[in-house]
């Protein structure tokens, strides 16, 4: 379980629990803090509070370990290497995963340059999803992509949710939170959440 207890960051203000195998959905207009909140999660950002994963603090684990863990995926996942298949450790093994999601099993030798915004955003979604993560932080992981390719993440997620990954996934479209969601967080302007049930 992820437990986040008055987790401060600029205006943010948010305390809530993520249990196993649990998808939060959240909501809230452009620039009210979502990512703020998710990357602050992650320790990507500086924050005030405690945040648990299954009783051990946050600070307990050297911050690495704890992102192998708790892994925040940026709706543009970023790139080092020219080529496709530099960006995962062992690329044959996420084959299955790529095919899945649409791309064509020959694309590890491709330059990134090649890839449209859509194409990125599921080969860095497939990265995220080779660390086989406890709790992954989703910031609008499909708003690039058009609905079936969107579908194909859904059951992806919905899949490693069923065996026990916790997500918290922030999306702008109402239907899709209903859809991935058992929670909705709503963030409000003064940096907390409201939470409601789809």
């Amino acid at each position: 379980m992820l437990t986040v207890s008055g987790l401060k960051r600029l205006h943010i203000f948010v305390s809530f629990d993520l249990q196993d195998g649990e998808c939060v959905a959240l909501q809230g207009p452009s620039g009210v803090g979502k990512t703020l909140l998710l990357r602050s999660i992650a320790d990507l950002d500086p924050n005030e509070g405690t945040v648990k994963l299954d009783g051990t603090l946050r600070e307990a684990m050297p911050a690495p370990a704890w992102r192998k863990q708790v892994t925040y995926l940026a709706a543009e996942p970023g790139w080092w290497s020219d080529i496709v298949q530099d960006h995962f450790a062992a690329w044959d093994d996420a084959l299955s995963l790529v095919v899945r999601l649409g791309l064509p099993g020959d694309c590890g030798p491709w330059p990134i340059q090649r890839l449209s915004t859509g194409e990125r955003q599921r080969l860095g979604l497939v990265r995220a999803l080779m660390l086989r993560s406890r709790v992954l932080l989703l910031d609008e992981p499909t708003s690039a992509l058009d609905s079936a390719s969107a579908a194909a993440v859904e059951a992806l997620i919905a899949e490693r949710i069923a065996s026990g990954t916790s997500v918290i996934w922030s999306t702008h479209h109402d239907a899709q939170a209903r859809r991935v969601g058992s929670r909705i967080f709503a963030m409000r302007p003064d940096g907390g959440i409201k939470e409601s049930r789809p």
